[in-house]
């Protein structure tokens, strides 16, 4: 809450200056001269800076994405999981492309500006997803699996997608039908969850690449 301090001047004109409360009434009390309060708003606009610059709001805000990428791949991990010892005759990727395909959240359109479909080692046709179906759980979204079928119902009521879910940064996913494994992508973008970070999970992931967080049955696909 902010308070409005009036000053006269010495040519009787006034200027008015709005403080936080604390620093409004911490001033009021101690009956601070023009200079004097001047200087002390000065000191607390370059606290303020330092502060901010410190904090890095930047950086937090890719810190966040990035959990929110680490918690969407162990949901979805784990859902897999579910599926495949729930339904009977499972399969990992429905479609005309099945098992040739490189999935990603990303809408069709930023597929075509994509250089990387995840960091996978074989050689995939990269398939974009559908602006009014990418979140479906039926097989028709992103991530082709019918999670539907699981027999107690499916984990989630729709599928996650990247934060950011752009040309640069979107989740991938790709499947061999050879025992039915998965491998599902996302790229980090924070220093702290990045290779060498604090929270690296890009290098310590147990997969073959350490631009991308990798999660699944197999991380050599």
């Amino acid at each position: 809450m902010f308070m409005i301090l009036q000053l006269k001047l010495p040519n009787n004109k006034f200027i008015e200056l709005r403080l936080p409360r604390l620093c409004y009434i911490i001033l009021v009390m101690k009956g601070f001269t023009l200079i004097e309060l001047l200087i002390v708003i000065a000191v607390i606009a370059v606290l303020s800076v330092v502060v901010i610059l410190a904090l890095n709001p930047a950086e937090i805000l890719r810190q966040a994405r990035d959990a929110n990428r680490v918690n969407d791949l162990g949901t979805l991990k784990r859902a897999i999981a579910f599926y495949l010892a729930d339904v009977r005759s499972p399969k990992l990727a429905e479609g005309f492309f099945g098992y040739g395909g490189c999935y990603m959240s990303t809408i069709g359109s930023n597929v075509t500006t994509t250089a990387r479909c995840g960091v996978f080692a074989g050689s995939y046709t990269n398939i974009g997803s559908v602006a009014n179906s990418y979140i479906k759980i039926d097989g028709d979204g992103w991530l082709p699996i019918n999670f539907t079928q699981i027999s107690s119902r499916a984990p989630f009521g729709q599928l996650p997608i990247d934060p950011t879910n752009n040309q640069n940064y979107y989740y991938a996913y790709a499947a061999s039908s050879t025992r039915l494994q998965f491998e599902i992508n996302a790229f980090m973008e924070s220093a702290k969850y990045g290779a060498s970070g604090t929270r690296d999970v890009a290098s310590t992931d147990g997969g073959n690449n350490n631009s991308a967080h990798e999660v699944g049955s197999s991380l050599s696909l």
